[in-house]
């Protein structure tokens, strides 16, 4: 459940600051005739993203075994492509996050109406389709049967719902780029473990070979039922008993991502002079 709970806040979190700056800007600037075409555009986004997650969920069902295993382990290699875009994109941009979409908003507020719907749209569609789509390919990894990841994803929402109103209420203030940092930090390990996931799925459909080839075996020592064992699995999508090729891509995309993701930041200024003294 921590794991899914993490993304659901996460990604929730993302999505209600975007809501947060629209709404407070429209509000300080007395543009509040403006406010409805938003709301219109949050509403549509919500509803798409929805419809999105409903069709990976019950699309999915209608096909074969090995179907569904080649399009479960597509779609969460696409996932996690898109988490690891998002989180290194955030961490770069949450410091300027605010000023960004005022400029799209008053460009928007130029040309009317129709621009104010679909400025909202893409800005708060982007993150529900990411979080759809890495939503459904983590719950589908850390818990078939079990009802407790999609709790986490919607206790997560939840509390990002919460922390998005006292956001804008004043009543809560945190450096979000340590936030998003921490937070960014723990969603790779949660997605090498999706990745790993996707490729025992590809495994399953026949499209990789190596499922015999057990990298170790330890479900005598971590029983997979075991308290321990689904906590593991929760949390790190941990399995006792990967294949090679799972436990080569799970290495290679920790190791290489939290490396890059860790790495000090050069801000512009800092590039600006270096690229001004080499000339």
């Amino acid at each position: 459940m921590f794991g899914n709970y993490l993304i659901g806040l996460r990604e929730g979190l993302e999505a209600s600051l975007v809501v947060c700056i629209l709404v407070a800007y429209l509000v300080k600037t007395e543009r509040r005739d403006a406010l409805r075409p938003v709301w219109l555009g949050i509403a549509a986004a919500c509803a798409i993203s929805l419809a999105f997650g409903a069709s990976l969920e019950f699309g999915s069902k209608e096909l074969t075994f090995e179907a569904q295993e080649a399009l479960g382990g597509s779609l969460s290699i696409l996932a996690v492509g898109l988490v690891t875009w998002m989180v290194f994109w955030m961490r770069r941009t949450a410091r300027h996050l605010k000023s960004e979409l005022h400029g799209k908003l008053d460009a928007a507020l130029q040309m009317g109406t129709g621009a104010l719907v679909v400025t909202a749209l893409l800005a708060v569609g982007r993150e529900g389709l990411e979080t759809a789509l890495f939503v459904w390919a983590s719950v589908r990894a850390s818990g078939e049967g079990s009802s407790a990841p999609l709790i986490g994803v919607l206790l997560g929402l939840a509390t990002a719902v919460v922390l998005g109103w006292l956001f804008y209420r004043g009543a809560l203030r945190i450096n979000l780029a340590r936030f998003f940092t921490w937070t960014g930090a723990m969603l790779v390990v949660v997605a090498a473990g999706v990745l790993a996931y996707g490729v025992h799925d590809l495994q399953e459909a026949r499209f990789l070979g190596g499922l015999s080839t057990k990298a170790f075996d330890i479900s005598s020592t971590i029983a997979p039922d075991s308290w321990y064992g689904t906590l593991l699995k929760g949390v790190f999508n941990f399995q006792p008993d990967p294949t090679v090729a799972q436990l080569v891509v799970w290495s290679l995309y920790l190791g290489i991502t939290m490396a890059f993701f860790l790495a000090p930041q050069r801000n512009a200024s800092a590039r600006k002079s270096t690229t001004t003294t080499a000339a």
